[in-house]
């Protein structure tokens, strides 16, 4: 019997009225059982020939108003889940070839060396020929980097290697390979002096090593070069950090006063808002991280307090929070259960929560509304173009 797909599902399969989950279908395509009949209106021909082998995406098949419509549905469907709901304004969605960092695996097998994203739910790795996400400037490093591995690999193993765009170039750090001796030394230099590499770094087993950065690293946030750690934190898309900055100065606009910044990673939102009228106490759990923010701020002589402090372990309890007028919070994906927790019971009067995954924003969502605080709006923002991946940022207030 055939069905209509009507909606598509939190991890990318098209839905049909009576709940068959089928695999690759966008609404409006007719399915019968598991088998595509027709294509309808709103699947489009992915444009990367990869997909959908590769891991790297998974719904380069939707048209960009479903896109658009999973990523402000995800939001709904988690809030919905919990019993709330908000004003979820237009989604920004980054463009094609903008994503500006990447973990991509190696190995060498039959004589050459193959490098892109694991097949999904596989460890298969997709042998990368093109690349619809990534930024030129990533993408151009990979048939380099096959004949640099292809010295250093042994047959049959794998190697992990972790791009970013930073302000002097490539930041590039492979895992899982040795380079013992002058020659290997040699090597890794010609190479990184021959390509737009900003650092290389190794790690043999104990930690990432430096072995090639001519001069310190940065990436400059609101303008403001910041050191930049080997394998930090950084926002995929320069667009998609600027629609979180913009959407969290938007919501604590009203709120001048001391400003906390909670898991602050390099400060990429307090050094968007610290001024005079709003000094800023940025914590971050990250050692190295909040070091380079503590000498960026000093630096630059702005108002904010660089704290190393674990969230998880020590949040900022309710008598710490009394003087404090705004709140920004960004999270890893398990959210902020322990802080959200002591700042519900407080009387901090806004809060900015961006979230990387909004089922565990919604759970803690709930636990603020609980608590007297209103769920004003939320932004969508995908970054992760054609991925099951959705961040946001949201506004609450008492």
């Amino acid at each position: 019997m055939s069905e209509e797909i009507i909606r598509i599902a939190a991890r990318g399969d098209g839905v049909t009225a009576s709940g068959k989950f089928v695999a690759l279908t966008a609404p409006g395509d007719t399915v019968d059982g598991k088998t595509i009949v027709e294509r309808g209106p709103h699947y489009q021909i992915p444009p990367c020939h990869h997909f959908p082998t590769c891991g790297g995406c998974q719904l380069q098949h939707l048209d960009a108003e479903t896109y658009a419509g999973f990523v402000t549905g995800r939001i709904e469907d988690a809030l919905a889940h919990h019993g709330l709901s908000a004003d979820i304004a237009a989604p920004h969605l980054s463009l094609p070839r903008s994503r500006r960092r990447a973990s991509l695996k190696a190995m060498k097998a039959g004589g050459k060396v193959i490098i892109g994203f694991n097949e999904g739910k596989s460890h298969r790795i997709v042998d990368t020929a093109e690349c619809h996400i990534l930024r030129p400037e990533l993408f151009d490093m990979l048939q380099p980097l096959r004949h640099l591995l292809a010295t250093m690999l042994p047959q049959k193993r794998s190697a992990g290697v972790q791009m970013t765009l930073v302000d002097q170039g490539v930041d590039l750090l492979i895992s899982g390979v040795k380079a013992d001796g002058l020659e290997a030394a040699e090597a890794l230099s010609a190479f990184a002096e021959a390509h737009p590499i900003a650092r290389l770094a190794l790690d043999e087993g104990y930690g990432p090593e430096p072995r090639y950065e001519p001069r310190p690293v940065t990436i400059s946030l609101s303008g403001t070069p910041v050191g930049f750690p080997i394998g930090s934190f950084l926002q995929a898309t320069d667009d998609g950090e600027g629609a979180l900055i913009a959407a969290a100065k938007q919501a604590i606009q009203d709120h001048d006063g001391p400003t906390l910044d909670l898991f602050a990673g390099l400060g990429t939102f307090a050094l968007a808002v610290a001024s005079e009228t709003r000094p800023v106490i940025a914590a971050e759990a990250a050692r190295d991280a909040i070091l380079s923010l503590k000498m960026t701020a000093n630096r630059a002589q702005l108002p904010i307090e660089a704290e190393h402090r674990d969230l998880y372990r020590r949040p900022y309890e309710v008598k710490e929070l009394a003087a404090i007028k705004a709140v920004i919070l960004d999270p890893p994906r398990s959210g902020a259960e322990a802080q959200v927790a002591e700042l519900a019971q407080s009387d901090v009067p806004v809060i900015a929560y961006v979230s990387c995954n909004p089922a565990t924003f919604a759970r803690d969502a709930e636990m603020l509304v609980k608590g007297g605080y209103r769920l004003d709006w939320v932004k969508p923002v995908g970054q992760f173009l054609w991925s099951t991946h959705v961040e946001l940022a949201a506004r609450f207030s008492r």
